[in-house]
């Protein structure tokens, strides 16, 4: 009989937890929820996911707060997430690109496949180099002939080591037969500052740089679209300039592995509603940036494509965790 019992007990214990699991996800979320962008603020990254959380918040029914944790080439706030957040959908968190490629140059302390609960795909970035007006240079082509005189001695800007600007910019030097000297920030604000200040003598960024080239103050020597920016015609694409890559950099939003996949829904559908928005999509088109839509699953896929060939990537040129 209390064999009988302890079943029975036991049985009807599972039933309210798993009554109780389904009730969580239909009330989440019942609070705001914590959306970590791994940027400085002000940035071109920083003022799009600020647009995409406001327009998200309104299909949740809670605000979506920004929490900036820049550092690591965008890694540091992932991964904080990772190791200490709680997979109830109140954490989440920008996922770049450095996320996946960072463990194959170096030992992190995150596993991309393991550690998160991606949700959903959202963007890409336009990609440039640029330099001071004052600088002496006026085009790609005077910068690969100063490098090819003055070895190591044309240094660049980057929002930090390990990140789509470094790699591109590495890859495009091997390609061109000259060697770059990178200096790693956390972020535009910083790289802006760094080109503008002739600290650095190029910037290789995202477009937080668009206010100071229109301008006038920087000027843009090169694009990594596939086309011509519409905002900035003059500028050539790399495939122009005789390399044949096009680099956007995409990006999604992920959270703490072991997510309700409930929860995770309902996040996806919110911020798939949210880069739909015409306001968002504005915003985004200011810093040249085209909603990239996935869903959960196809985004899954695709950490598995980007891995492998960013493995690649940095593979070719020697920044691999076993050539290092």
């Amino acid at each position: 009989m209390f064999h009988r019992r302890t079943v029975t007990t036991l049985l009807a214990a599972a039933a309210l937890s798993a009554i109780g699991g389904v009730a969580l996800a239909q009330e989440y979320p019942s609070k705001p929820v914590n959306l970590i962008v791994p940027w400085p603020a002000g940035g071109s990254t920083d003022i799009s996911m600020r647009a995409i959380a406001d327009a998200a918040s309104k299909h949740l029914g809670q605000p979506i707060v920004i929490d900036n944790r820049a550092g690591g080439g965008g890694t540091v706030g992932p991964a904080t997430m990772a190791a200490a957040a709680k997979p109830d959908g109140y954490t989440i968190s920008q996922i770049p690109i450095t996320v996946f490629r960072l463990p194959l140059m170096q030992q992190v302390s995150w596993n991309a496949d393991t550690d998160f609960s991606y949700i959903v795909h959202l963007t890409g970035y336009t990609f440039g180099v640029t330099t001071s007006s004052e600088s002496q240079f006026k085009s790609w082509k005077d910068v690969v002939d100063f490098a090819k005189a003055n070895p190591g001695k044309v240094t660049y800007a980057t929002p930090g080591a390990g990140t789509s600007l470094h790699i591109g910019m590495e890859q495009i030097a091997k390609m061109a037969g000259i060697k770059l000297t990178q200096v790693p920030f956390k972020g535009g604000a910083e790289t802006n500052a760094a080109a503008l200040g002739q600290h650095t003598m190029l910037q290789a960024d995202s477009t937080g740089w668009k206010p100071l080239v229109d301008a006038g103050k920087l000027k843009l020597l090169m694009v990594w679209t596939d086309k011509r920016s519409p905002n900035f015609p003059d500028a050539p694409t790399l495939k122009e300039l005789g390399y044949p890559m096009v680099y956007d950099s995409p990006f999604g939003i992920a959270g703490p592995k072991g997510m309700d996949p409930k929860v995770v829904a309902k996040l996806h559908d919110a911020f798939k509603k949210a880069i739909e928005d015409p306001a968002v999509i504005a915003t985004l088109a200011k810093y040249d940036m085209v909603p990239n839509y996935k869903s959960t699953e196809d985004y899954k896929k695709f950490v598995a494509e980007v891995t492998e060939s960013e493995r690649q990537v940095v593979d070719s040129i020697g920044l691999s965790k076993k050539t290092n």
